[in-house]
């Protein structure tokens, strides 16, 4: 062998160990870990604590019958934890090596076919069919999403760490988690069924209904004497007010509601929306 072979064969060598080198200096694709305070495409990442995590599903009573859809999933523990009680569950995420993370943490905790994760702007995201949303964004990312959240079904649940969603709407419930050291506060907005209009009662009376979300005024009017309605309230398709200390609960149902009147004695009571 000459020289000169014997040479490029010694600089081949060379050349396989520094580019080996490199390759070994350069982390692997499934070593990829966020760091805290990370700026974000509309965030910075801070994961929310997972005793703070379990609360907010609690508070969302989530089951296996929900479809869970968080916002800014990040590292996906959201998703994780809502997929662990048997929800279906979906992480829609920006950054795509947080996608990939989420993933990876999926499959680790057994619940990848429960859990999925998407590469995408959350603004854009298509929420119409979430049950539940359990979200840890800024009051300004709350607000703009706000006109999405109030056309989800009835009934879903939107429970938001730390920042209210504000603009007049107040939560259903507000629980703060132990260990608190930060971001240990969870908000709970239940979206309420659209009954703002005139309605006709059975007994011919009309009962006019005025709606801020889910808190409930008006007037119900018999003849030339009308009442004021007094703590009405949403909750989801359920309706509850007072009228002359009677107690009306129901179920709204399109264009009709129904239930029971409690007070000196019980009657039911149905109504239905009149189209002018």
């Amino acid at each position: 062998m000459s020289r000169i072979h014997r040479a490029a064969q010694r600089w081949l060598a060379l050349l396989m160990l520094a580019a080996a080198g490199a390759a070994a200096a350069q982390p692997a694709a499934n070593d990829y870990q966020p760091t805290y305070g990370q700026p974000g495409k509309d965030v910075v990442w801070i994961p929310t604590p997972d005793h703070v995590v379990e609360k907010m599903l609690d508070m969302a009573r989530v089951t296996s019958r929900d479809y869970v859809i968080d916002l800014g999933s990040g590292d996906g523990r959201n998703v994780i934890a809502a997929a662990r009680r048997g929800a279906r569950a979906l992480g829609v995420e920006f950054n795509p090596d947080l996608v990939t993370l989420s993933k990876r943490n999926a499959a680790a905790a057994g619940v990848a076919e429960r859990a999925a994760f998407v590469h995408g702007d959350m603004f854009e995201a298509d929420i119409s069919q979430a049950t539940v949303l359990p979200l840890f964004l800024l009051p300004s990312n709350l607000e703009k999403l706000a006109p999405k959240f109030i056309k989800l079904q009835p009934g879903a649940r939107i429970v938001s760490n730390t920042y209210e969603i504000g603009g007049g709407w107040e939560p259903d419930e507000t629980a703060r988690t132990e260990p608190c050291k930060s971001w240990c506060i969870a908000h709970l907005y239940v979206v309420p069924a659209q009954v703002a209009g005139t309605w006709r009662l059975e007994n011919g009376a009309w009962l006019t209904l005025e709606q801020h979300y889910q808190k409930l005024g008006g007037s119900y009017q018999l003849d030339d004497l009308a009442v004021p309605l007094a703590e009405g309230h949403l909750d989801g398709y359920k309706i509850s007010f007072k009228i002359n200390e009677l107690q009306y609960t129901g179920q709204i149902n399109g264009e009709t509601m129904s239930g029971v009147a409690r007070g000196r004695a019980n009657a039911e009571w149905s109504a239905t929306l009149v189209r002018e």
